[in-house]
């Protein structure tokens, strides 16, 4: 391949960002904004939702929590459908929710949340303990499995309580990944941040991740944000794929590799769809090589 420059303007970090238009909220893609909060103190209240389909297992759980400081319970529902409805409208600070409902489980209510809605802290509830550990292992903050004990509970909503805002949308990003449909391949969340601002991106609009200094930034058509994890963090969980190291400071996702052209035997320029452009470290060449198999 021969030697081809290109006219798209250099790859730049712009930065300062302007100042968030909501000091204390998350984004998602397409502009509406996810309140979230810093962590509770002992003294404040957590406005609770049960959700279980079990009429024996809410009381339980309502019995509990009645006798346990700090919590206020706003209500109680059924099925899943309802309690989308209720942490829209109700807006409660933690969810104590049952994984096995009949006709949309607690994992289709998370699926559920749409963008612009109030994201709570979950806490799963369940009586099957290989879904317990599905749930606890993809980032929720705790689970009960039933019956439910009173320590483990407390356990539970200390547990919420110690929460930062980015905790909270790290934890949710995680239950959203394993919410998708079983047949669909797994669809990786990434948190951003402009400002106070946190953003749930979808790994496949990211075009590349870039670290400066102790910082690293997520490159997107649309604009850039500050990632809340290393890369060498975000390089392990993107493993498997589309998103290559060609620099020790730079991933990038090579489904929008527009062009790959050659300086040297060893230096190779990556032009991304967005006309922003990265050199590859002699290191990294033999990998973008095997690029042009693809």
């Amino acid at each position: 391949m021969g030697i081809a420059m290109s006219a798209c303007r250099p790859f730049q970090i712009a930065h300062p960002y302007p100042p968030p238009a909501h000091p204390k909220g998350v984004r998602q893609p397409g502009g509406d904004v996810i309140q979230v909060s810093e962590p509770w103190g002992s003294s404040v209240i957590l406005r609770t939702l049960i959700v279980d389909d079990e009429p024996i297992a809410r009381r339980v759980l309502r019995e509990e929590l009645e006798s346990v400081d700090g919590i206020e319970i706003v209500g109680e529902v059924d099925n899943g459908a309802v309690a989308v409805d209720r942490i829209g409208r109700q807006r409660p600070d933690l969810v104590l929710l049952d994984l096995q409902m009949p006709v949309m489980g607690g994992l289709d209510v998370i699926r559920s949340i749409r963008r612009g809605t109030h994201i709570p802290v979950v806490v799963i509830v369940t009586a099957y303990d290989k879904y317990a550990l599905e749930a606890f292992e993809a980032g929720a903050i705790d689970y009960l499995l039933k019956p439910v004990g009173r320590e483990r509970l407390i356990a539970a909503i200390e547990r919420a309580k110690r929460l930062t805002g980015r905790e909270a949308v790290e934890r949710l990003a995680h239950l959203q990944e394993i919410a998708g449909p079983r047949e669909a391949p797994l669809s990786r969340k990434i948190v951003g941040k402009v400002g106070e601002e946190y953003f749930l991106l979808s790994a496949d609009e990211i075009l590349a991740f870039q670290a400066d200094g102790d910082l690293v930034w997520i490159v997107t058509t649309k604009r850039k944000y500050l990632a809340t994890q290393t890369l060498k963090v975000l390089e392990q969980r993107l493993h498997s794929s589309s998103f290559r190291r060609i620099h020790r400071n730079a991933l990038v996702n090579v489904d929008h590799v527009c062009k790959m052209s050659a300086l040297s035997s060893q230096r190779w320029l990556i032009t991304l769809n967005n006309d922003q452009e990265f050199i590859v470290s002699k290191r990294q060449a033999r990998s973008v090589r095997e690029l042009l198999h693809w």
